[in-house]
């Protein structure tokens, strides 16, 4: 199982690293390009909107092809799309390699979720997550610092040229090393199965628990939207600061990540959801109280955005893993379908989300201190849902 996980991860990664590898070098890439850098900026949510709203297409297939086939097809196109953005000389090549490489995840995602689905259930499948959650924080841990180097040293496309030799990489292991773990029962059919996206969706509990993965990755895109506006904007840190101080973020989730885990072996899902809705609403509560009622000088200080952005993410490590498997559990002989739509939910949903406030006339501060405190809301509501769970199969239409 060990090797599997492993294997999982270097398919988790390729969506963090697609985009936080080019964070640092977006003016550079507008210049470039010749192109407003709003429009670049654009690509990051636009990136997540593309997996969110293509796992609907793309889980079906998981469950048609098998999960293989459908990672090593993502994967390729990855490194195409990571290609084309190396080479485009204009930005509507550039935002289509972003679209193309957006579809891409939508496949590795689905397939990678629907393999832990095959394999674990209960607590083991939401370690698994947890695992998978928390060690992709490497990636904003590390690579926007990455990223700033290579363009620092090669220009703004040799982030695209890493992504590409790094797609390649994992192309060679997962053909090598992932076997097919798709259940002999799982129900095969191509097409777009609206009936079963709506069975789900009438489900309380997969809408409930997916509302969590929703809320948290509201705050997670938020936060990395609006950091580089705040930190470098009004703390006035360099690009290198910028960097470290996001990076030391990304090692503490997965720091956090770690005790989650272990939190659910002692304690179980329930204690998780508990402690991260907490963490959540006290992130969001210490950065309401550094925009409203701190001195001027900490307002403008970059711990005053950090600090509480560092226990909100805290709650993101707890709520991830248990609210997946718990979306996820009913559902076997489709978890390709299942996964799917618990994707297009947390993803094209955060989005909105993320979008909806960033775009009110508030500050940045205080439009994701009300992300913070929805992902809250939206937490402590699956927590007090999980006292009426019995464990239940649902058979969802052909």
């Amino acid at each position: 199982m060990q090797k599997l996980l492993l294997l999982l991860l270097s398919l988790v990664l390729l969506g963090p690293l697609g985009i936080d590898l080019y964070l640092p070098v977006i003016p550079f890439i507008a210049k470039g390009l010749g192109s407003p850098e709003a429009l670049i900026q654009s690509t990051i949510p636009l990136f997540i909107l593309v997996m969110g709203v293509g796992q609907l297409l793309t889980g079906p297939m998981v469950d048609y092809f098998g999960r293989r086939p459908m990672a090593l097809a993502g994967v390729a196109l990855y490194g195409i799309g990571a290609v084309m953005a190396a080479l485009a000389q204009q930005p509507a090549i550039f935002i289509a390699s972003r679209i193309l490489q957006g579809l891409a995840v939508c496949c590795t995602t689905v397939a990678l979720f629907s393999c832990v689905r095959d394999r674990l259930n209960g607590d083991d499948a939401a370690r698994a997550f947890s695992f998978l959650n928390g060690t992709l924080n490497i990636v904003p841990a590390l690579a926007p610092l990455a990223g700033g180097l290579l363009a620092e040293g090669f220009g703004w496309r040799a982030p695209f040229w890493a992504l590409s030799a790094y797609s390649l990489t994992v192309l060679i292991l997962i053909a090598r090393g992932l076997p097919e773990t798709r259940p002999a029962q799982t129900l095969r059919r191509l097409g777009l199965p609206v009936k079963a996206y709506l069975a789900i969706l009438r489900q309380r509990r997969f809408l409930v628990y997916s509302l969590v993965n929703t809320g948290a990755m509201a705050m997670a895109l938020t936060y990395v939207s609006l950091s580089s506006q705040v930190l470098m904007g009004v703390a006035q840190l360099t690009p290198l600061q910028f960097s470290v101080a996001f990076g030391a973020n990304g090692f503490w989730i997965m720091l956090v990540s770690v005790i989650a885990n272990r939190v659910i072996r002692k304690a179980g899902r329930p204690a998780c959801l508990t402690i991260g809705a907490l963490l959540m609403a006290l992130g969001g509560l210490l950065l309401l109280t550094s925009v409203a009622w701190s001195p001027p000088g900490w307002q403008t200080h970059w711990l005053s955005y950090m600090l509480p952005v560092a226990v909100a993410c805290s709650g993101l490590a707890f709520l991830m893993g248990p609210s997946a498997s718990y979306a996820l559990e009913p559902y076997p002989n489709q978890a390709g379908v299942a996964a799917a739509l618990n994707g297009f939910v947390q993803m094209a949903g955060a989005a909105a989300v993320s979008l909806a406030f960033i775009a009110l006339p508030l500050s940045p501060r205080l439009a994701l201190t009300l992300v913070m405190l929805l992902g809250a809301v939206f937490a402590g509501v699956a927590r007090r849902y999980t006292r009426r769970l019995s464990g239940t199969l649902t058979s969802l239409p052909r």
